[in-house]
């Protein structure tokens, strides 16, 4: 038998984890094209730019450590 509580949930992380990974490498992309165009917050935009590319990176490492057993028991504690 389906449980469709556990199903409703990853759907759900799932989705809300697609929407962040999108934001923060949208945010990204965007912070840098203003970079690239010069001015006076050249700096801050690509510090921004790596921060929010960052935070992509560690969003996918995330998944990986909770979709690999091996990673889920060492690194959180459960497997």
């Amino acid at each position: 038998m389906i449980d469709w509580a556990a199903f409703g949930i990853v759907a759900v992380v799932t989705w809300v984890s697609a929407m962040c990974i999108v934001a923060a490498y949208s945010f990204a992309v965007r912070l840098l094209a203003v970079a690239r165009d010069g001015g006076s917050t050249a700096m801050l935009n690509k510090v921004g730019a790596v921060f929010f590319f960052a935070v992509c990176g560690l969003i996918v490492l995330f998944g990986i450590v909770l979709i690999v057993p091996v990673l889920s028991e060492n690194i959180l504690g459960f497997s």
